[in-house]
């Protein structure tokens, strides 16, 4: 489960109180993962920003749990709710076609973790979306960025009342100079390389339709419990459950 929360304050205070504040309740109900990704100083003037959502999204909160109607997701949507003009919860598939590092529980992740939320364009079937997403622009994207973690979350649908339409929330991880510099995002050697990445990626992403109507929010990534983790030392179970996010 993914939740974008939108018009709050934002600042760096209400960014650290988020994930180390509202969250950690999220681990209290014992949700198997919870990760935090919030539009703070670090990342929030970020050249790669495009904006269709007033008032934007300035963080998302992702939850894995066993049940995407549980007592977890209420928890969630209730506390999340309370601190943000606006929230919005969506049941998504996950795909990883490239891992990002692993880091201790609620550190930062290193770099930039650029948010898009995507739709498919209405003259487009789902099919051919997917098909030209996941398997011809996976590797485009890989190649034609500096990208170190990807993440291509599927919206199955909005579990929240008037959900803005989105069909795909996607992570990619980059070093922190891409937040101002077009060839470190790109991975490009000079000018000439950076026009043939750029080239690239418009043609492919103009292929599913990830070339307008697109939301990207530069956010700083804290992992606070890992849900695919080797279960810890004292876990009697040595448990891991196979989860909805």
């Amino acid at each position: 489960m993914i939740i974008t929360l939108r018009g709050a304050p934002g600042d760096d205070a209400w960014c650290t109180a988020l994930r180390t504040d509202v969250a950690p309740l999220l681990l209290d109900t014992g949700a198997p993962g919870v990760t935090v990704n919030v539009r703070d100083a670090a990342v929030t003037d970020s050249l790669m920003t495009l904006t269709t959502l007033d008032p934007p999204v300035i963080a998302l909160v992702s939850v894995w749990t066993p049940q995407y109607y549980g007592e977890q997701i209420h928890t969630a949507t209730t506390l999340l709710g309370q601190i943000c003009e606006s929230t919005a919860a969506y049941l998504v598939t996950e795909s990883v076609p490239l891992a990002g590092p692993v880091t201790a529980p609620g550190e930062r992740t290193p770099g930039l973790a650029n948010v898009a939320l995507l739709r498919r364009p209405a003259g487009l079937d789902e099919r051919t979306w997917l098909h030209r997403w996941h398997l011809d622009h996976t590797r485009v994207a890989i190649d034609t960025q500096s990208t170190f973690g990807y993440t291509q979350n599927t919206v199955v649908r909005a579990i929240t009342d008037d959900a803005p339409p989105i069909d795909a929330i996607v992570e990619e991880l980059f070093p922190i100079e891409a937040t101002s510099d077009l060839h470190a995002f790109f991975g490009a050697a000079d000018d000439a390389d950076l026009s043939d990445r750029m080239t690239r990626m418009v043609a492919s992403t103009t292929a599913f339709g990830a070339n307008e109507n697109v939301d990207t929010v530069p956010t700083s990534r804290y992992v606070l419990r890992d849900p695919f983790a080797a279960p810890a030392a004292d876990d009697p179970t040595g448990r891991r459950d196979t989860l909805l996010r």
